[in-house]
């Protein structure tokens, strides 16, 4: 089934600072997991969490450290790498792609940050996982001497009981109202935060992605740092991290961390839908849906789908990278236009999952099969922030219109 709409993910190149034999072997290793991951899916579902078989996995694999410093052991790949290796995993299971793709994610901007933090964090366990809650709203922040006093509540912290450090967000409190709101990411040990258990989820189920409590914890000043400071170009940790990758624009490419999850969740789902339309006849009069018009343009439609997906998304990130390697930060329309087109790539791979699981017929409904844990998935997907097409398209339309742009971590 390799022909249709999978495209090996090492066509593109992913950029001249990446070794291609060593990013092709990752690529291979997140593969050769397939068959593995799949199998498990059924249990990481009742386990609401990843099972610790599978983290060891992406441990052994090297897959948690794809965007990690090469200078404390990481890969150091492109950012493309979390597209095509959670791409490689949604296709066995997208709790664990998404669940990887976040936490490998997070070694990336800990390579932003202070190079106090990175020490504290890395010098002590380079494998260290670092979960997150990117929702500003949640938590308040007050200055005090030598750094902050952080509280709030938390959701969507996604694999956070295997994690030892978490970044929350969070706005910063002042007396004075013209000092203007600031947001700012604060890095927590696990020891100043309290998990919740609420993850009882009808998608995504296995990503354990559970609230978490936070009171009135001090946050030294380099274990933060400020949305401002994310928006492209240096950061606190550039003299320690020269590469461009960690120049990137954080939140104007913050869709491509997760959306290589709905990629590979709906090419797992069009890739069996093409195994079963093989073989199966209709049950009612015993046609060949093979033979069938109807199977065979919901197939072109679907390949068609998650082809453009996969291009948008790849390209996003090859573009991105080519900028910053020019020093160039992208200007607000750019900012603006990549969340449109990250938000678009994954409704085009939802859109894809609901269409084949409607030609599916009666046989998606078992709770036996892949298809409606791939529905599910990808309706939850969807449900993020990032990919509501609405709030992307609404800004990207406002900014083209010389209006300012409302999403104020651009």
């Amino acid at each position: 089934m390799a022909g249709l709409g999978r495209k090996p993910n090492t066509n593109l190149p992913p950029g001249p600072d990446t070794d291609d034999r060593a990013y092709a072997a990752m690529i291979a290793r997140a593969k050769a997991l397939i068959p593995i991951f799949r199998e498990r899916a059924a249990r990481t579902e009742e386990l609401r969490r990843l099972p610790p078989e599978t983290e060891r996995d992406l441990h052994d694999s090297g897959l948690f450290r794809i965007v990690q410093p090469k200078r404390v052991g990481g890969a150091e790949f492109d950012y493309v790498a979390l597209v095509d290796c959670a791409d490689a995993l949604g296709q066995a299971d997208a709790s664990v792609a998404w669940n990887f793709a976040n936490l490998a994610s997070h070694h990336w901007m800990l390579g932003m940050f202070d190079k106090r933090a990175q020490d504290l964090v890395w010098n002590k366990d380079p494998d260290a996982l670092i979960a997150s809650s990117f929702i500003f709203p949640a938590g308040r922040a007050t200055k005090v001497e030598g750094g902050y006093v952080l509280r709030g509540s938390w959701p969507f912290s996604s694999g956070v009981d295997s994690s030892e450090w978490n970044m929350l967000a969070s706005v910063v409190s002042s007396d004075d109202e013209a000092d203007g709101i600031e947001y700012r990411i604060f890095l927590l040990n696990k020891s100043d935060y309290k998990i919740k258990d609420t993850w009882n989820s009808a998608g995504l189920r296995g990503t354990g992605s559970n609230d978490v409590e936070v009171a009135d914890a001090f946050v030294a000043e380099p274990m933060t740092i400020a949305v401002s400071d994310l928006a492209g170009g240096p950061t606190p940790g550039s003299a320690a991290n020269p590469n461009p990758l960690y120049a990137l624009p954080v939140f104007s490419l913050f869709p491509y961390v997760l959306s290589g999850a709905a990629l590979g969740n709906a090419q797992a789902c069009l890739d069996d839908y093409v195994d079963v339309a093989r073989h199966r006849a209709s049950t009612y009069n015993r046609a060949r849906l093979a033979d069938l018009q109807s199977t065979q343009i919901k197939i072109a439609e679907a390949s068609a789908k998650i082809d453009a997906a996969r291009l948008i998304m790849r390209s996003a990130c090859i573009e991105a990278m080519a900028e910053a390697r020019r020093g160039h930060i992208p200007d607000m329309p750019a900012k603006t236009k990549s969340r449109r087109d990250g938000a678009y790539s994954v409704n085009l791979c939802t859109e894809a999952v609901s269409l084949l699981f409607a030609a599916s017929g009666a046989r998606g409904l078992f709770t036996s099969g892949m298809l409606q844990r791939q529905f599910r998935d990808a309706h939850a997907i969807n449900s993020h922030i990032a990919f509501n097409f609405d709030a992307a398209g609404t800004n990207y339309g406002r900014v083209a219109l010389d209006l300012p742009s409302e999403n104020l971590t651009l």
